[in-house]
């Protein structure tokens, strides 16, 4: 009988876990089922783009995973029943049915958070999702010269999409309404570089400013000022999917499912979630934040684990770290800040023109990652074994890269592989470098610490020379 895979969300994370499963299991003996209730992938991170009216490349998911092993369904789910390993669903057509599962991924993701503010819910556009996106891009269209546009939040998200929108509509108004200063994120050359973009495409900045309403016409402040707006872009954050918090896991108070090191249900075994819908940590326990940056690695980390435990392999533990953040400012400038193993930024950014052919390479790799999620690399797939349980790996160090401040999220109880064992085992770089998870240019990843087994010393070194730069 053949063990059955469920992975629940077709985002980037769900998308890369199914197919390196695929990559890793041997076909004979798992089914992986991909649930979304999308017929396509869509890229997340481009989907300010897509508010402005440029079109995104189609990816149906039945020809990405086509002869792969993955079987994607189209449905919404509905419900998850972890004591009966059962989900429910509903089909494109309307019907209902229900999978039953050995294991579940969970990849459900997020999406837009209005935070509670009166009026938001109600008057504000979104661009968490790709409906979102094109519910923005048809009211910008019908939006004459000069009206107002108001984006409130200035993490990336609001960042991108403020400028997005003003390089594509200068005859607007835009404005951005932050809570804190314009880039406080970013060191000195990163903020001073964004108000510069900020002042050429004529974006006025409201800084250390709150918005504690939305009107149809309008979004006021805590001080009591309004300010027009026509449309206003919601971009304060993001909120987990609320099917989590409905079931048995031990979920956080924002509905993130706790996990292990190796991204495991701590309350139910059989679990996994990867994602925005994990919460997991980081360098110096910190919790990593949601972003393609941390969930492509958390995805890579899940299918390994699962794989390895179902073969009766090492469990390989990695940890989870930033190089820089990405940000678009249009279509010919960019901000790449780099940043500690924490998400801390340092003094090194990279600005304008370079930084946005970096940004465009890194998002062309993502989704190129997630078709490939083997990397383009040779890879074997195991048999699963019955009854016997894996044993756990635990990582090995690799030296940072100048600026980061390097750390471990290894599990306690885990020891050091002796020196004999790293030999066995090789060592990685600021990527996966196991069975072809080396990162190509381009992948979407905070970058997880180390873990390698090529099949020669040949591969093992150019796989320890690979790093990928990360998105978001």
């Amino acid at each position: 009988m053949q063990h059955r895979i469920v992975v629940l969300g077709a985002g980037y994370t769900g998308a890369l876990a199914a197919g390196r499963l695929a990559r890793r299991l041997h076909r004979d003996d798992v089914s992986i089922t991909l649930v979304d209730a999308r017929p396509d992938f869509v890229e997340r991170v481009r989907l300010h783009q897509l508010a402005v009216g440029r079109d995104l490349r189609p990816r149906p998911l039945k020809e990405m995973f086509a002869g792969t092993g993955v079987e994607p369904r189209r449905a919404k789910v509905t419900a998850v029943d972890v004591d009966r390993r059962t989900v429910a669903v509903v089909d494109a057509d309307g019907g209902t049915g229900e999978l039953r599962y050995d294991t579940l991924v969970y990849a459900l993701g997020s999406g837009w958070d209005d935070r509670g503010v009166p009026g938001a819910a109600e008057h504000a556009h979104e661009i968490a999702n790709r409906p979102g996106a094109l519910r923005l891009r048809e009211r910008l269209v019908g939006l004459g010269a000069g009206r107002p546009v108001v984006v409130v939040g200035g993490g990336l998200t609001g960042l991108e999409a403020a400028a997005e929108i003003a390089g594509a509509r200068p005859d607007l108004a835009v404005a951005l309404v932050t809570r804190g200063g314009l880039g406080d994120r970013f060191s000195d050359k990163g903020r001073a570089h964004l108000r510069k973009v900020f002042g050429r495409l004529g974006v006025t900045v409201h800084e250390h400013t709150t918005v504690t309403g939305v009107g149809a016409d309008r979004v006021t402040t805590a001080g009591g000022e309004d300010v027009p707006a026509a449309v206003t872009v919601w971009a304060t954050g993001f909120a987990a999917h609320p099917i989590a918090r409905a079931t048995a896991l031990e979920t956080t108070g924002t509905g993130r499912i706790t996990v292990d090191g190796s991204m495991r249900s701590v309350s139910h075994p059989d679990v996994y979630a990867v994602g925005d819908a994990a919460m997991a940590t980081g360098p110096g326990g910190r919790p990593l934040r949601m972003s393609c940056a941390s969930g492509v690695p958390s995805a890579w980390q899940a299918a390994d684990a699962i794989a390895a435990r179902l073969t009766g392999r090492k469990v390989p533990a990695v940890s989870i770290r930033y190089y820089n953040q990405c940000v678009s400012l249009g279509r010919g400038d960019g901000l790449i800040q780099y940043v500690t193993a924490d998400d801390r930024a340092v003094g090194a950014a990279l600005t304008g023109r370079l930084a946005a052919l970096y940004k465009e390479l890194v998002c062309r790799g993502a989704a190129w990652g997630v078709a490939n999620p083997a990397l383009g690399l040779p890879v074997r797939r195991h048999r699963v074994v019955r009854g016997r349980p894996a044993p756990s790996r635990s990582p090995r160090r690799r030296p940072d890269p100048p600026g980061a401040a390097g750390t471990r999220a290894a599990d306690a109880r885990r020891t050091a592989p002796t020196r004999t064992a790293r030999r066995r085992n090789g060592s990685g770089g600021p990527h996966r470098a196991r069975q072809g998870s080396a990162p190509l240019p381009g992948p979407c990843a905070a970058g997880p610490g180390t873990r390698s087994r090529p099949a020669s010393c040949a591969r093992r070194t150019a796989l320890r020379r690979s790093a990928a730069p990360s998105l978001r």
